[in-house]
């Protein structure tokens, strides 16, 4: 296996990081990773790992506003501009490995972003690999907090709060959480703009899911407490295409982080293979 870390300027001159894991031999597909919330690509490591050493390569980035990418922590000036800033690493990607075939993997925020990109650009794609995406969360029931972000998201679109994230239900591994407690590069903020933004766009892939494009494999944990497997179930039943929908019984919201995790890799992989 072979990993670079390397950089690109985003459509609007921010720095961005990326990371890739690569098979030493040939490369069946391109894998273009998008993280969750808070935290960052490097976090991924072991799921590159895995998928590198099966003939996959993995190309995550640290979205703006994480990681060691640029921009105010947990903020986007607009929706769009994370969707430009999916394109713009799959540009890279298409530079770099011309003619392989496209998969994209989003987890929690990352697969929200994903749903909406697939929806909004109809990329050509082999398929999509969604994790426990953030579609129905203990925030819709509040709904005081909801019409503050939805005020605020456009008096005050850069200011940020605490995201309320529990860190201590993210995986039964222990080692997990304490590594993630520990991490510097891991914050708890989220603007106001920004989740206007999203809540917007939730909704509107709901409205828009009969419309999914390309094949979808979508995986929860049955108890995230974190991102509800509902939102999952839901969006799934409203695609018309080829959709798989796989409930992880027990687990919680970072099913790449369990202890069974590598159950979790066996169906991804076999998932992969047969698209």
């Amino acid at each position: 296996m072979q990993t670079r870390e390397w950089n690109f300027k985003s459509f609007d001159g921010l720095e961005m990081y990326a990371r890739d894991w690569t098979p030493d031999g040939n490369m069946k597909a391109a894998v273009v990773l998008v993280h969750g919330l808070g935290e960052h690509c490097g976090r991924y490591a072991h799921v590159g790992a895995t998928l590198a050493k099966n003939g996959y390569g993995l190309f995550g980035f640290d979205l703006r506003g994480h990681g060691k990418s640029g921009g105010p922590r947990g903020h986007s000036p607009s929706f769009e501009a994370f969707m430009k800033d999916i394109d713009g690493m799959f540009e890279k990607v298409k530079e770099k490995f011309p003619g392989k075939p496209l998969f994209v993997y989003g987890h929690s925020l990352g697969g929200i972003l994903v749903l909406n990109y697939i929806l909004r650009r109809k990329p050509e794609l082999k398929g999509a690999v969604v994790t426990s995406p953030g579609m129905r969360t203990a925030l819709e029931e509040q709904k005081a907090k909801v019409a503050l972000a939805k005020l605020l998201g456009s008096l005050a679109p850069s200011a940020s709060l605490p995201s309320g994230l529990d860190v201590d239900v993210l995986s039964h591994d222990v080692e997990v959480v304490r590594a993630y407690k520990a991490d510097p590069l891991v914050h708890d903020k989220v603007s106001f703009g920004m989740g206007k933004n999203l809540l917007q766009a939730i909704q509107w892939a709901f409205d828009h899911a009969s419309e999914f494009s390309v094949p979808l494999l979508l995986m929860h944990g049955t108890e995230d407490q974190i991102a509800y497997p509902r939102g999952s179930q839901e969006f799934a039943s409203l695609v018309k295409g080829d959709c798989t929908l796989k409930l992880w019984e027990g687990m919680y919201h970072e099913t790449h982080n369990e202890p069974e995790k590598e159950q979790v890799f066996t169906y991804l992989l076999e998932w992969l293979a047969k698209h």
